[in-house]
């Protein structure tokens, strides 16, 4: 069987979730499927960090911008292929993919649902606009929609009428260069961004909250959000006093993740949406206690023994941190289990169930 890969950002250096899920999937296929041949179509870029091998194949495809790189150049390429089956594996595809079979992954829609608490950058909203004129057509178009939990896929129902049985779940992994390798309590670590869904003026203020009642005072590291975001929602939020106990790290390289999150004392996944959530899966396989939301599909991931709170209640997340500073033993159990709970997830497992997807299509041609 022929098979093409839609993977656009996997060579650009500065890569975020979607980018790992496909370049890890990509790499377990490499060593779990001998017999299929795959076709690797992206965009280029300078990160190297996917090498073909004999039933491997990569294309580097240009175009100026993505819609006409998806709408106009993938589909010519997979014309030029003519695979049995095309993936696209990043919330979107283009209308007339160039082959009869579509597999679409939709890590999530929120860019389908209400429009408030969305990221209000123009770039954000421009890639909004684009998907939902293009995924609801798609998606009728598609053979399978894969996705990432089960709540995402009850959420794909709800709003986009598409029948359960075309949904697949497939749960994502964490690399294995996440492990525990000293026990640390220097800081607390909090991943942000400007997107409302992050809920990073909720943390700051439950941050605030713990700065008042802490006898540590644990300095908060804040990665891919910049200084001057920061001290925007400090002002905001009314608590300009806890800028000088937050370091700013800019974007962290993932090879830089793991030592951050062995030393810090508590990771802060405060999200109040979210349809998998890979860096709690990383925090906790390096030991970090994980202070999560009790939202959307963080539940169904982490289980019922993680240390859930209201996103939505600075006070409770402030709660749970004083907990793991203060109680040693409880935030060895938050710890263990986390390391316990990782085991069910890997990206081998992840590849495993797409190359079953790939050939029960394949058979059905």
């Amino acid at each position: 069987m022929k098979i093409a890969i839609e993977a656009h950002r996997i060579f650009r250096e500065n890569k975020h979730g979607m980018d790992f899920v496909v370049l890890e999937m990509l790499r377990c296929l490499q060593k779990l499927d001998k017999v299929n041949e795959y076709y690797v179509l992206t965009a280029g870029g300078p990160d190297i960090c996917l090498e073909e091998t004999s039933n491997f194949h990569i294309l580097n495809i240009s175009a100026p911008g993505y819609a006409l790189w998806e709408q106009v150049a993938l589909p010519m390429a997979v014309r030029k292929i003519r695979p049995d089956l095309l993936h696209c594996t990043s919330n979107t595809a283009p209308l007339c993919p160039g082959c009869r079979k579509l597999v679409i992954t939709l890590h999530d829609v929120i860019f389908l649902e209400k429009a408030s608490g969305q990221n209000p950058s123009l770039y954000q909203r421009l890639g909004r606009v684009y998907r939902r004129l293009v995924v609801p057509r798609v998606v009728k178009k598609s053979t399978a929609i894969v996705t990432v939990s089960n709540y995402e896929k009850q959420r794909i129902v709800e709003i986009a009428g598409i029948p359960a049985d075309k949904i697949y779940t497939v749960y994502n992994g964490y690399s294995l260069n996440f492990k525990q390798k000293s026990a640390g309590q220097e800081y607390l670590f909090f991943l942000g961004n400007t997107d409302p869904k992050k809920n990073t003026a909720g943390t700051l203020a439950a941050y605030a909250i713990y700065l008042q009642k802490s006898q540590k005072k644990l300095p908060l590291w804040i990665a891919d959000l910049s200084e001057e975001n920061v001290r925007n929602i400090a002002a905001e939020i009314g608590h300009e006093e806890i800028l000088d106990h937050i370091k700013c790290l800019g974007y962290v390289r993932n090879t830089d993740l793991p030592d951050i999150y062995n030393k810090c004392m508590a990771f802060l996944y405060t999200s109040l949406r979210e349809s998998f959530g890979i860096p709690s899966l990383e925090a906790m396989a390096c030991g970090a206690p994980v202070v999560a939301s009790n939202t959307s599909a963080i539940p169904e991931i982490l289980g019922d023994g993680a240390l859930l709170v209201n996103p939505r209640d600075p006070a409770e997340i402030a709660s749970a941190l004083l907990s793991l500073e203060t109680d040693a033993s409880f935030r060895k159990k938050v710890s263990d289990y986390g390391l316990q709970r990782v085991k069910n997830y890997s990206w081998e497992n992840t590849a495993r169930a797409y190359l079953d997807l790939y050939t029960k299509i394949g058979n059905s041609l």
